[in-house]
């Protein structure tokens, strides 16, 4: 019995070792960030001047780690609209994942839509598979201060490397075609990129089903 509870003990650290190594996005050097998005602080004076933005306020409560961005959007979202669950730890509670603390392989959009759903009597949709009107559409719809986004994008197809990635949306910037990326990680903190461009990093595949949005109303 011994070694079969060793045995055990150790496959559960080896998934959990190895599920944080993965979950680990492929560093993105610093002038790839930099030089991949726009950053222009009169552009971003202007979109954090857009009603949904500035609900966040100047700072957003950084993600632990690097596979809990999901979790850390949907606090941001929640305390941006006033509700109690404004931590990764209250909006992860009770619904049994990331208990080690690491997200193993991260969310899907699916599992993130469940987490987001648990705590709020609000409305919340997956939005998958969209074309680039629909798409251009939420985006419209994106500085309603009664609604909020979080997209599930992958990096490489803006900064040339890296993995999946959640992230509010703060708005839209309809005239510049630039949306206001609410990054929750520290290192690339918000910026803001051509509407196509996040289409493109939206529109690929996270294991079988597309990547997408969630719409909170």
């Amino acid at each position: 019995m011994r070694w079969r509870l060793l045995v055990g003990l150790l496959a559960i650290l080896g998934l959990l070792v190895g599920g944080a190594l993965f979950a680990r996005p492929p560093s993105v050097p610093e002038e790839a960030i930099r030089t991949a998005v726009t950053r222009t602080p009169l552009l971003m004076e202007q979109a954090f001047a857009l009603p949904v933005a500035a609900s966040f306020g100047p700072e957003l409560t950084w993600q632990s780690n690097a596979s809990r961005c999901g979790p850390a959007s949907v606090a941001n979202v929640y305390r941006s609209l006033g509700e109690e669950e404004t931590t990764e730890a209250s909006v992860l509670d009770g619904t049994g994942l990331c208990w080690t603390g690491w997200c193993i392989i991260g969310l899907t959009l699916d599992e993130l839509a469940g987490v987001a759903q648990s705590h709020t009597e609000r409305k919340v949709t997956v939005l998958r598979d969209l074309t680039e009107d629909e798409f251009l559409d939420h985006l419209r719809r994106a500085n309603d201060p009664s609604r909020r986004y979080i997209i599930n994008f992958r990096r490489k197809e803006i900064f040339g490397t890296g993995a999946g990635h959640h992230s509010p949306i703060g708005g839209y910037l309809e005239k510049e075609d630039l949306v206001l990326v609410l990054d929750t990680s520290e290192a690339f903190k918000p910026w803001l990129v051509q509407r196509k461009r996040l289409y493109d990093a939206m529109n690929t595949l996270d294991g079988e089903k597309k990547r997408g949005m969630l719409a909170i109303e």
